[in-house]
């Protein structure tokens, strides 16, 4: 049991009715979950308002009621905290439940369209390296002291968020590592956490379905530097037109890193392979496996963040030289007739672009790129034309294929795309609408030494059409049909 008063430690409270004086269970914003003697927060969220089921919340037996607004019918017995934001207080009840455990470690977050998961997880990797116990908070996995467990948002609840950093802590982590989501920024689901540096990539056309304009979308992300203590670092890429508008109102110690311009993390492309890259950072050279001025731009990033952390450079970059590839990030592989596979989680027009003009800089141009891309259902569909018109420019074939229907008709995303093919690329173009037989048809038709793209799904193992998710690799499909084909 938790004393209320601890619990509601820094909650900017409106008005209370009855005693705060007692002891409570659990926090639940789930009416579903409530139990005796538990905290109800009512969250006005996007699809559903909390504030609906108070009543079933006191009949379950919850204690207090930590609501915007206050019922018309007062239940004797019942706690009630009227709050400004029921997001914000659920965020400090939260940590203060579990004890502020990011008081405990320290958090880096990381934000942006592209690039916080292959940050987030080189860093992970990179202080584990270095001898320290870390935990990891990641679309593709969470991860506290090398045990996994399973992951299904970019940025989970606030409850769930601070119960793993105190496992983390309680475990002897020193650091944790995630991603922070426009999503989880904008819906308050890291409120009440306490960020040691927070670090941007870039910001691109994404997730507009959601914010409406992209203006929306940029302020979503500022949001996280603005409310940053001055106990707080924030780190940010200067080679991106808005780097430095993250950074304009933080509190924060400020700091910027760029491969184009001066920054106090200066870093530059030496060498440029298929198999890696010569970098140098602050003057200092290493070379990595892990191939795109994308992933020199992460890796700059990594290094800011652990000089800021105040790890030698040297042993830093020693241990960066030995990461390679996150899983779906520019992952490639050759064939046994040499043709080299690239997989990639690109799924906006700014991660697609990069992607190809990362293999346009290495390639010799005797051979074929054939891309195979398609785009989601239930999402964005502004960017979908964004996507066949690069795909479609810069590749000798753009193969057009579903990556995730969920509820759409997968023809009809396909036909959304190919309103962005310029008519002087239009017979540089396929439809095939199942994605296997898409990527079947590219290594088909590839000959030694071509390279072939395939984008939208990178990690995922999974394909979700009406709402039924079967599983699906493109590596293990490009795998198997490579072989069969005697590719």
């Amino acid at each position: 049991m938790k004393s209320l008063v601890d619990l509601l430690y820094k909650v900017s409270i409106l008005e209370i009715i009855n005693t705060t004086k007692i002891e409570v269970n659990n926090i639940q914003f789930d009416s579903r979950k409530i139990e005796k003697d538990d905290v109800f927060v009512a969250v006005k969220g996007v699809t559903v308002d909390g504030h609906q089921y108070v009543e079933k919340a006191v009949s379950l037996g919850a204690k207090v009621i930590i609501c915007e607004v206050l019922p018309t019918e007062i239940t004797e017995g019942i706690t009630y905290v009227k709050v400004e934001d029921s997001t914000i207080a659920l965020g400090i009840l939260a940590s203060n439940y579990y004890d502020n455990p990011t008081k405990d470690l320290k958090l880096v977050g990381v934000t942006g369209t592209n690039g916080k998961t292959t940050t987030t997880t080189l860093l992970y990797e990179l202080f584990t390296k270095l001898g320290y116990a870390c935990a990891l908070v990641s679309t593709i996995k969470i991860v506290i002291d090398g045990e996994e467990i399973p992951s299904t948002h970019t940025t989970p609840d606030i409850l769930t968020l601070n119960k793993m950093f105190r496992e983390a802590v309680n475990r002897g982590c020193d650091y944790a590592f995630m991603e922070v989501s426009s999503h989880g920024i904008h819906q308050n689901r890291i409120a009440g956490l306490h960020f040691e540096v927070a670090g941007f990539t870039n910001i691109t056309h994404d997730h507009l379905d959601y914010h409406k304009t992209f203006a929306n979308y940029i302020a979503a992300k500022k949001k996280f530097f603005d409310d940053l203590p001055k106990t707080s670092t924030a780190i940010s890429n200067a080679d991106d037109k808005n780097g430095k508008v993250m950074l304009q109102n933080t509190n924060a110690t400020k700091k910027m890193y760029a491969l184009k311009t001066d920054a106090d993390f200066k870093g530059r492309i030496i060498e440029h392979q298929f198999d890696g890259m010569q970098l140098e950072f602050n003057n200092k050279e290493f070379w990595t496996s892990l191939i795109g001025q994308f992933n020199a731009s992460n890796l700059l990033l990594v290094f800011g963040v652990a000089s800021v952390l105040e790890q030698d450079e040297i042993e830093v970059l020693k241990a960066l030289s030995t990461l390679g590839n996150v899983d779906g990030r520019f992952q490639s592989f050759k064939t046994e007739s040499g043709i080299v596979i690239i997989v990639d989680y690109a799924h906006t027009p700014d991660a697609l672009e990069n992607v190809l003009r990362t293999i346009e800089a290495i390639r010799t141009r005797n051979e074929k790129l054939i891309t195979v891309v398609g785009c989601g259902g239930d999402r964005d569909k502004t960017k979908r034309p964004e996507m066949a018109d690069i795909a479609s420019e810069k590749s000798n074939l753009a193969i057009f294929t579903s990556d995730n229907p969920r509820t759409e008709d997968a023809e009809e995303i396909l036909r959304d795309m190919e309103v962005g093919v310029k008519a002087q690329f239009y017979n540089r173009t396929l439809k095939i609408t199942d994605r296997k037989e898409a990527i079947k048809t590219a290594i088909k038709m590839a000959e030694p030494k071509d390279i072939i793209l395939i984008a939208g799904k990178g990690h995922e193992t999974y394909q979700e059409i009406n709402g039924v998710r079967t599983h699906f690799s493109d590596v293990e499909i490009a795998t198997e049909l490579s072989k069969i084909l005697n590719k």
